[in-house]
């Protein structure tokens, strides 16, 4: 028994002295190629906006798609009504069109019976061109920097880097889709559109990278990807990213042979196997162990609650939680009573009390807390907790 063991740390010692080697002698680099994977932490990764997506839809469904759209919504229909089994909002990120034609099919009938489809790439199907009416063209930008801003606030537009290029739509027919942002500082070039398409919508948005890690943790530009998603209705979000879309629709026999080309996966599965065939060696023979008693799973909600509100307690950041509050006050306001939500005047403030059947005076309360609460550009706790009161007691009214 002494001398197996022995063996044993002889060889872990030697397994990792070797690995341990290369990983020293490894120059780690960072990855700038544009994986757009929703688990990467390189530059050019999503998994920052990957994170958010529970913060951003709360109490909502996010489910990561992977396999195809075609198959994914082929095995969530209904076989007898021919109708999904699933609804929400399909969310698409890549750089290239990589859908089938069945996938396309697919996604359209799942948006003509009253849902989604979010896609962000640099051009698209062209059956789903053509069904929409539009072009799109691609240009180069002479200090590599890239202009982006929404229809709906003119005067705010977000600064991209290192973006040699960017793409914009060249026709778009009018009569079916809406410009909601552009690509440059005038209206010229459009950049994303609403499209509406039987009961559903469909948003075609020409600047993926806008979402990588890199650019949404530089200055404010999270604020455009908030403006983006907001477009999206309050419903569970399916998600299926330009790595996973890619892999399903490669015609290779396997996808370990990607994952092999990954130096810290490749490492790791050898790792693995290595001593797989140890175990198998040296414990061959049967044995008899003790039948562990395993713990329930403990509902950590509590916890977690409770340490994101500390979080956000230490920081001290009152005014950004105002906003916040504010943004998701005002797009349920918009969803539930269907009111423009830009102006917030007493005209606004007379169709919010009728619509919601609530009591004017404490409509207007509100609703001039929230426009006092604009204009600063600092908040106290207090100006927090009395934008809160004021909310629930309209809710509770």
């Amino acid at each position: 028994m002494k001398k197996t063991w022995l063996i044993y740390i002889i060889i872990i010692t030697f397994v990792s002295i070797i690995i341990f080697s290369i990983k020293i002698n490894s120059t780690k680099t960072i990855n700038w190629n544009l994986s757009l994977d929703e688990q990467s932490k390189a530059p050019y990764g999503l998994r920052v906006f990957y994170k958010e997506l529970p913060n951003i839809f709360k109490n909502k469904k996010i489910k990561t798609v992977y396999y195809s759209p075609h198959s994914y919504l082929k095995s969530n229909t209904n076989k007898k009504e021919k109708n999904s089994k699933i609804a929400g909002s399909f969310l698409i990120i890549n750089k290239k069109n990589v859908l089938s034609n069945k996938s396309i099919n697919a996604l359209l009938k799942f948006v003509e019976q009253g849902n989604t489809l979010f896609i962000s790439s640099y051009n698209f199907h062209k059956k789903l061109t053509d069904t929409l009416g539009v072009d799109t063209y691609a240009v180069s930008t002479k200090d590599s920097i890239s202009r982006f801003y929404l229809k709906s606030d003119a005067s705010k537009y977000f600064t991209f880097n290192k973006n040699a290029s960017y793409t914009f739509f060249s026709k778009v027919n009018t009569h079916r889709n809406k410009i909601l942002g552009y690509a440059s500082t005038s209206d010229k070039d459009p950049n994303f559109i609403e499209g509406t398409f039987g009961l559903g919508k469909i948003y075609l948005h020409l600047e993926p990278k806008v979402f990588t890690n890199y650019h949404i943790l530089k200055d404010d530009n999270y604020k455009y990807i908030e403006a983006l998603i907001s477009y999206l209705p309050d419903a569970d979000i399916h998600f299926n990213s330009h790595h996973i879309i890619e892999l399903q629709n490669t015609d290779k026999d396997s996808n370990l042979s990607w994952f092999l080309k990954q130096k810290s996966f490749k490492w790791a599965w050898y790792t693995t196997l290595f001593f797989a065939i140890l175990f198998v060696i040296f414990h061959a023979k049967r044995k008899q162990r003790v039948i562990k008693i395993i713990a329930p799973v403990k509902n950590t909600t509590v916890a977690f609650v409770k340490t994101v509100s500390s979080l956000y307690f230490d920081t001290k950041n009152h005014k950004n939680l105002i906003d916040k509050k504010t943004v998701y006050f005002l797009e349920k306001i918009r969803l539930d009573f269907n009111l423009n939500t830009e102006k917030l005047d007493n005209v606004f403030i007379e169709r919010l009390a009728t619509k919601s059947g609530k009591d004017k005076t404490i409509t207007k309360n509100l609703i001039d807390c929230i426009n006092n609460l604009k204009t600063k550009n600092t908040a106290l706790e207090q100006d927090l907790l009395d934008l809160n009161k004021h909310i629930e007691s309209f809710y509770s009214n």
